[in-house]
């Protein structure tokens, strides 16, 4: 179903926010926008909403199983701003958010359905799951030009660090059991990549309640969502898999001209699996078995 804007959705389409969880995909280009909202379906959001300008065409078979609002996906913070507004409509509902050209892994996720997953992590009594954004990358940027390749996509499989989180509220301390983590693309060509956005920790699946926001840095205002585990064990996590950055790098015509390949000693090719994940430490099961 369309809707012409987030407010004509919220307006008009609340039973579809009743039960999750949701997945809000935002397209800002029309590359791989299908194949993103298939991988969310699959994994088992229902519903799914694309945020998308009008000019961005999709398979009909694809569109008839979203909801599709037309949105202004370059205003700043324009994923923030839906994402708030969706999820103060919703509150206790799950919701899961992405860009184009991203795909959600979590443990096990080809035996076992996101809502599976929901529901160990809520009787874990946690309400938001750690995401690690994993760049991904065309091997050939003669073939892919805009780095973006599903049968030939690659991935770093070493590079990856975490700081700890300073806490402003508290100067000479860090916060309790969160992290800052590096590492992929954006760590490889940081030069061309502002600091602030360097990051590539998201908090990307949560639970929504009265007054949560979410923030530029994509960390919520309450900090126990923030958090990469709870006090007394490991909890899940998951991953996004992105071209996102690579799109970025070879579209932005300050570094599209310094990137003659992403590959380097340590790119492999991406299996599509989540098992890749974990052997590499990308992802972390938990106690969810």
């Amino acid at each position: 179903m369309r809707y012409g804007s987030l407010t004509e959705f919220l307006l008009g389409g609340p039973a579809a926010l009743a039960k999750g969880p949701v997945a809000v995909v935002m397209a800002e280009d029309p590359v791989e926008v299908d194949s993103t909202l298939r991988h969310a379906l699959k994994a088992g959001f229902r519903p799914v909403l694309l945020l998308a300008p009008e000019a961005i065409r999709l398979d009909p078979a694809t569109e008839a199983l979203v909801h599709r609002v037309s949105f202004d996906v370059h205003a700043e913070n324009a994923m923030m701003t839906a994402v708030n507004r969706l999820a103060a409509a919703a509150p206790g509902i799950w919701f899961h958010y992405c860009y184009n050209a991203e795909y959600l892994f979590h443990p096990f996720c080809e035996t076992r359905n996101i809502r599976e997953l929901i529901a160990f992590h809520t009787e874990e009594r946690r309400d938001a799951v750690l995401s690690y954004v994993i760049d991904l990358y065309a091997g050939d940027l003669d073939r892919h030009p805009d780095a973006v390749s599903l049968e030939q996509a690659m991935l770093d499989r070493s590079g990856y660090y975490a700081l700890g989180r300073d806490d402003p509220a508290n100067p000479g301390r860090q916060k309790e059991r969160q992290l800052d983590f590096f590492g992929g693309l954006r760590w490889r060509f940081e030069e061309h990549v502002p600091p602030m956005r360097r990051k590539i920790d998201r908090i990307a699946l949560f639970r929504a309640k009265e007054g949560l926001q979410l923030r530029p840095d994509f960390t919520f205002s309450d900090e126990e969502y923030n958090t990469y585990a709870c006090p007394w064990h490991h909890n899940i996590t998951t991953a996004i898999c992105s071209f996102r950055t690579a799109k970025a790098l070879k579209s932005n015509p300050g570094s599209t001209f310094d990137i003659r390949s992403f590959r380097w000693r340590n790119s492999v090719a991406f299996r599509w699996n989540s098992q890749q994940l974990m052997d590499l430490g990308l992802m972390e099961p938990g106690q969810w078995f």
